[in-house]
């Protein structure tokens, strides 16, 4: 049919061919906008929103949560230029509901009066009688604090399987990967961090106020590195089967924790930043991985990367 239209799993990534749908927005039935969010789907590099392209009704949904799609795949059918069924009417059947919360509130004050004909049953002695038999419940409570400790029960022997999300996945593939094909050394250098942690120290109050952001010390980790850079080009540089390629620009990717795993979005040029320009960008690009909105576009290329280990204790 013409007014229903078959929307496919976009392109996502050059490098990136199938994903995992990992929620649905919209349900059948529903009323869709043009380019609100239908579908989730899970990379191993970034979550994918999928978008409708045109205003409707979801009328079909082709594939399940959990389920492998790949680019180009029928997700879902919408029934271009529809109008939801009920939809209007919703906010009338919210007003139509207010009356009977109102008059179960007028029917409240009705028991009242029943109140003083059951006040007239004063049997005082109750009373009395508990207070003498606090004092023996209070014994009891002693008793089981002193006899809690002595049964420790079965010890718990259950265990638990948690399926990993694709980016956990692709990140163990490549730690495994890099460690059978890569020649590592670790090295570790000593440096006198004094005159940087008194500047820090001196001006960070200043930079909060008027930039906005926290001066740290990754602002100039990135700066020394950019300047190392470019003093050593063949630290800036690649290898592409038998040319050297050699980088006249400075992009530098920092390491950034979110929820799903370790990230690595890409400062451009840091040559021609600041180091208050540095923090802003990974501000901004730290606040767009954990919010799930960074694109495959703010992770591609890299001549350079840092890891934070700050918060690893290497500070």
């Amino acid at each position: 049919d013409a007014k229903y239209k078959t929307i496919q799993v976009p392109h996502m990534a050059d490098s990136i061919t199938e994903g995992t749908l990992k929620a649905w927005a919209k349900q059948v039935g529903e009323q869709v906008e043009q380019d609100e969010e239908v579908a989730s789907i899970e990379t191993d590099k970034v979550d994918i929103p999928v978008n409708s392209p045109v205003s409707g009704v979801l009328r079909e949904l082709l594939a399940n949560e959990e389920d492998t799609v790949v680019v180009g795949q029928d997700l879902f059918k919408i029934e271009e230029g529809a109008v939801a069924e009920g939809g209007a009417a919703k906010p009338k059947a919210k007003e139509a509901a207010a009356p009977p919360a109102e008059t179960k509130a007028e029917a409240a004050p009705t028991p009242a009066p029943a109140a003083p004909a059951a006040a007239p049953a004063p049997p005082a002695a109750p009373p009395a009688a508990a207070p003498a038999a606090a004092p023996a419940a209070s014994q009891p409570k002693a008793e089981t604090k002193a006899t809690a400790p002595v049964s420790f029960g079965e010890p718990n022997r259950s265990e638990r399987r948690v399926k990993m999300n694709r980016m956990r996945l692709r990140i163990s593939e490549r730690l495994k990967q890099s460690q059978n094909t890569a020649a590592q050394l670790t090295t570790f250098n000593e440096i006198d961090m004094t005159n940087l942690m008194d500047m820090r120290k001196q001006y960070k109050d200043a930079v909060l106020k008027t930039h906005g952001v926290k001066l740290g010390y990754m602002g100039a980790f990135v700066k020394a590195s950019s300047h190392a850079l470019q003093a050593v080009p063949e630290v800036n540089a690649s290898i592409d089967g038998d040319h050297m390629v050699f980088y006249d620009y400075c992009d530098v990717s920092v390491a950034v924790a979110t929820p799903k795993g370790l990230v690595t979005p890409v400062l451009r040029n840091t040559e021609r930043m600041s180091m208050v320009d540095v923090e802003q960008e990974i501000a901004n690009l730290g606040k767009k991985a954990r919010d799930n909105k960074i694109t495959v576009e703010d992770m591609a290329g890299g001549t350079f990367t840092i890891s934070n280990g700050g918060v690893f204790g290497s500070l």
